[in-house]
């Protein structure tokens, strides 16, 4: 029996699939999870080319192309002029396994990969499992957590931190997060009835650019999904009233009929990543080593590639005897990669979605134009949104 042991805080997508590829190498580990199930996160519904090849990797991802919904299109459209332009991610085949997006809720992965774990006899899964503390010397990690019958604790050789972007281990290690908040919440709307009987040229994928209130609308397997800022001055309650989110969706597809609306939440949007993803022998992964707005999905996509980056790396030290400093190794390629990928594109993508000036907004739509028209443009554009070029650039780092 393998004596190498990893503890996971948060069986988030990170942590999960973290803990499958620990798992598969024969690592002992230990995933500790706060809340009293798997979480039931809607936020992320947006799986990336060379997440599904990684995901691919475990086995795991034909089960989530199932249950979700694939999506080769997408689309840059304007709220007064309609659509800008559509794009076909057929055209990086040769780069991926997998062409396309997969739009499946990120719930439905953690409970794939929640299931395949029980059958490790090597993985535990506790839940109500608190993480609140944590010591280290430089042969192990001891993890302290409060359970429903008391405090426990817990060591190992490392431990990861993939609880969210309220990491106990980054404040407990007074690990900086550096960054900002934007003042206005985003919003979630949801309805089941179908957006296509209203603007039928719709895809599946489609940022809507208008200097008032931009949109992202995605569709899930069950719902079509909008993602929309909201006004600071306006309190929750207004936000969540039912005729105000049946406003949101009419102006974006109106029709006569009222909509179903199935689920709404508003939440925080932040731009941070910590100074570092290592001290020690504690990792951080996924939201608790970086947060950016939603647009482009590349915050669960990126953390996922934190995971899948570190526990390899992981799997070389425990298994095979390679040093750990491929552990600042992890440091350098993934967070480097945060702030000058992730952030970089995610901020601006919310610049142009909000844009005011009308020339800067119609330079923009005839950039896009271009590039739609141009093969060698299209293509780098698809290698971006994808996240290819980000994982390639991560991998160059030495």
């Amino acid at each position: 029996m393998n004596k190498k042991h990893v503890v996971i805080t948060g069986a988030g997508p990170v942590g999960c699939v973290s803990a499958l590829i620990l798992a598969k190498a024969g690592i002992h580990v230990t995933l500790l999870e706060a809340e009293s199930d798997l979480p039931l996160d809607m936020r992320a519904s947006t799986f990336h080319p060379p997440t599904l090849d990684m995901l691919d990797e475990l086995g795991v991802v034909q089960e989530i192309i199932k249950q979700g919904l694939i999506t080769p299109q997408f689309q840059y459209r304007d709220r007064q002029e309609g659509l800008i332009a559509e794009f076909d991610m057929t055209a990086i085949s040769e780069f991926t396994k997998h062409p396309y997006r997969v739009q499946a809720e990120q719930y439905k992965l953690t409970r794939i990969i929640s299931k395949i774990l029980k059958d490790y006899p090597h993985v535990e899964q506790k839940y109500s499992a608190k993480a609140t503390n944590l010591t280290q010397d430089d042969g192990s990690v001891t993890v302290h957590y409060d359970t429903p019958d008391g405090p426990q604790s817990i060591s190992a050789d490392y431990l990861m931190s993939c609880d969210g972007s309220r990491s106990f281990a980054r404040k407990t290690l007074n690990i900086g997060f550096p960054g900002y908040t934007y003042p206005e919440l985003f919003m979630v709307v949801s309805t089941t009835d179908d957006i296509t009987e209203v603007v039928p040229d719709m895809c599946p994928v489609a940022y809507i650019t208008d200097p008032e209130e931009w949109c992202a609308v995605i569709r899930a397997p069950e719902m079509w999904r909008f993602l929309i800022p909201t006004d600071p001055n306006m309190t929750e309650e207004e936000l969540l009233d039912i005729e105000f989110l049946e406003s949101r969706i009419q102006g974006f597809a109106p029709k006569k009929q009222k909509y179903t609306i199935s689920h709404s939440t508003l939440y925080p949007v932040n731009q941070r990543v910590a100074e570092t993803y290592r001290k020690g022998r504690v990792l951080l992964a996924g939201d608790a080593a970086h947060v950016n707005n939603p647009l482009g999905g590349m915050g669960m996509n990126g953390g996922v590639h934190d995971g899948v980056n570190v526990s390899e790396k992981l799997v070389q030290i425990l298994n095979e005897g390679a040093s750990d400093n491929l552990l600042d190794l992890y440091d350098r390629q993934r967070r480097s990669i945060a702030v000058e990928y992730v952030q970089a594109h995610s901020i601006r993508n919310k610049k142009i979605m909000e844009e005011k000036d009308p020339s800067i907004r119609k330079q923009r739509q005839d950039e896009i134009k271009a590039v739609l028209d141009d093969q060698e443009k299209s293509l780098e554009l698809m290698m971006q949104v994808s996240m290819i070029n980000s994982i390639n650039k991560s991998n160059a780092i030495v």
